[in-house]
């Protein structure tokens, strides 16, 4: 079956969220939300997260999955904030978010009291568990190597791929964030390559490579044939050479440390202090 898919992008992150909808039944899931963050002046805004809740109130949607592909290293999530919007979502993600919770808590000293069991999300996935969206069936696909939480989402005949693989011009995401793995990643990719040429792919980033127009939508077909770091032909040895060697090229993200310490909480800010203010950590000299 093939779901309505509306993109919405995120011009100071690119990042694509979506709003992914079966038009008979009216359920709708929402895919990778942003929430607006100002590094200067450490200000969070839900500007970017409101246009997505007022085209679902535009169109009588039900929303009932808020689901993220990881905890995302270049942009807060507003998945919590929308749970307030949209209160019968679940907030989901894959189940590897323990690994990477577990990875984090100590370089965020979070304490032994912070759960590194996953629990501040509604739902954790398990690879190749089933779901629905509406009356259209999805599936979740592990794709670890990125970070070890990675999954992609099949709804239908659309599958979104977090930070797993570009536009074909794009390429493929780094691999040396803490977990990550290039070889995993390649494998992983093969398993989203076995998936029918037609199946659409939405990617969750695009950067405009050489000053084209920012896009969002390819198939499984065009990445095997064109992308740029796994086409086919391309082999994991070479795959892997390719992409360490980019990997040691790239600067850290710059919202990488207050992205993940609000991702590993799906979404929540760190609780007010006894003046009422809220802090994110910043660990000096730790990478």
């Amino acid at each position: 079956m093939r779901p309505i898919v509306a993109p919405f992008f995120h011009a100071e992150s690119c990042t694509w969220t979506y709003v992914v909808a079966d038009d008979a039944t009216k359920q709708a899931a929402i895919v990778d939300p942003v929430l607006d963050f100002d590094a200067k002046s450490g200000r969070t805004a839900t500007t970017s997260a409101q246009q997505v809740v007022d085209h679902v109130r535009a169109l009588g949607l039900d929303v009932r999955w808020i689901l993220e592909t990881h905890a995302h290293a270049d942009h807060l999530s507003a998945g919590h904030w929308l749970k307030s919007q949209c209160p019968q979502a679940r907030l989901a993600i894959g189940e590897g978010i323990r690994t990477v919770q577990k990875a984090f808590r100590p370089i965020f000293n979070l304490g032994e009291h912070f759960p590194v069991d996953g629990s501040q999300f509604d739902h954790l996935f398990a690879d190749n568990e089933r779901f629905a969206v509406g009356a259209i069936d999805a599936e979740v696909i592990a794709v670890p190597g990125h970070t070890n939480d990675s999954v992609a989402y099949r709804i239908g005949d659309a599958l979104f791929v977090g930070d797993s693989i570009f536009m074909p011009d794009g390429g493929t995401a780094r691999c040396d964030f803490p977990g990550g793995d290039a070889g995993m990643l390649f494998r992983s990719i093969q398993r989203l390559f076995a998936l029918p040429g037609e199946t659409r792919v939405f990617v969750c980033h695009d950067y405009g490579p050489g000053g084209r127009a920012y896009a969002c939508e390819t198939t499984i077909a065009a990445q095997k044939a064109d992308n740029i770091h796994v086409r086919d032909g391309v082999d994991e040895a070479a795959f892997v050479a390719v992409r360490t060697a980019r990997d040691a090229t790239l600067a850290m993200p710059a919202l990488l440390l207050p992205s993940v310490q609000v991702n590993i909480r799906a979404g929540r800010l760190p609780e007010p202090e006894d003046n009422g203010v809220r802090y994110l950590k910043l660990p000096l000299d730790r990478f």
